[in-house]
């Protein structure tokens, strides 16, 4: 609603009732003109919004939630868009909660504290769902979103907590097809570089890929971490590449290190990617495919994650308590980062 003069001069707020009377409908009509895929006759809705622009009418959202339960505001938190696997996330969630007829509330997370104060500020909000794309919820933390009402989605990770759903990629898969990937190139010390500790998505990944050599028989790889990040994982390739018994492969948990670690062998060590040492990554993020990099990847489909998320999403307003686990299939992208197979 917006305000406007009376005569006398004092200011008044033109609501729905004005737009009713003067468009000669109902109340109850004005709202479902204004509610998307509310019922109601054509000829009705352009005579109401036509009134609307009269008077200068604008629906009151937060009012509406009040009433209806539902804000239609879905709240996405996140911590690293360095990561070009979040930024192109965040993007599609962008124009695909629009589709679906919600609004975004982005707020940001701090990866090197807790989630307390954010959850609690985002908790404020009517929220329909909070979508969390780059931090760990614990336990408590999801016991107090449950409290408030508020479902939330877990992107790209797992919780401990079996009651809080997710969208996630196959990670031990992704990892496990990396693993014998690098091993059928007759690559002789791999080494894998792990995220953020604790994060489940690293975990599952890191898993994938060590199980495949330990089933095999085949040398434990070397193992170094990067917390997800770039400079973190410029520093853990510069400790492989110096040492005694260099690693002729490494495996990234995610592109933003293996882009990080394509940069540090070629331009500080001289190293010629898929010749003299093969780097792997994992997302298949948009910039994987520049010539520049030409990385070889697990590729994650993350326009199919975000449009399960968005299922999860309407799915919850007609069951609140219902709870989603779902994991999305990926497939193996070559480029020219890593030596390929002479067969297979």
């Amino acid at each position: 609603m917006v305000v406007r003069k009376k005569n006398n001069g004092t200011r008044s707020l033109v609501t729905a009732h004005d737009v009713a009377r003067e468009a000669g409908v109902s109340q109850s009509a004005v709202s479902r003109a204004f509610t998307p895929g509310a019922s109601v006759a054509s000829g009705t809705r352009a005579k109401i919004l036509a009134a609307a622009e009269r008077l200068g009418y604008q629906p009151n959202l937060i009012a509406r939630s009040l009433i209806s339960g539902r804000s239609n505001i879905v709240g996405i938190g996140v911590g690293n868009l360095r990561n070009p696997f979040f930024a192109e996330a965040l993007e599609l969630f962008s124009h695909a909660l629009e589709r679906a007829g919600y609004r975004l509330l982005l707020f940001p997370i701090d990866l090197s504290t807790t989630l307390n104060a954010e959850i609690q500020e985002v908790l404020h909000y009517r929220l329909d769902a909070l979508i969390l794309l780059s931090a760990t919820l614990t336990s408590a933390l999801a016991a107090q979103c449950r409290r408030a009402q508020v479902p939330v989605i877990l992107f790209n990770r797992r919780s401990d907590d079996p009651e809080v759903s997710s969208v996630v990629g196959n990670n031990i898969v992704g990892a496990r097809t990396l693993a014998a990937f690098l091993h059928a190139g007759g690559h002789a010390r791999i080494a894998i570089m792990g995220g953020i500790a604790g994060s489940s998505t690293s975990r599952e990944r890191e898993h994938g890929f060590l199980s495949y050599f330990e089933e095999h028989g085949l040398p434990k790889p070397i193992e170094e971490r990067g917390d997800f990040q770039h400079d973190p994982a410029t520093a853990a390739t510069r400790r492989l590449l110096t040492r005694a018994d260099r690693p002729d492969a490494i495996f990234c948990c995610n592109d933003h290190m293996a882009i990080a670690a394509l940069n540090v062998a070629r331009f500080e060590f001289g190293l010629e990617p898929g010749r003299d040492i093969s780097i792997v990554g994992f997302d298949d993020v948009p910039i994987a495919a520049w010539p520049a990099f030409s990385l070889t990847t697990f590729a994650q489909p993350v326009a199919t994650m975000v449009d399960r998320t968005i299922d999860i999403i309407r799915e919850l307003r007609d069951e609140p308590e219902r709870i989603t686990h779902s994991v999305v299939e990926g497939t193996l992208v070559v480029r020219s980062s890593a030596r390929s197979p002479r067969i297979g």
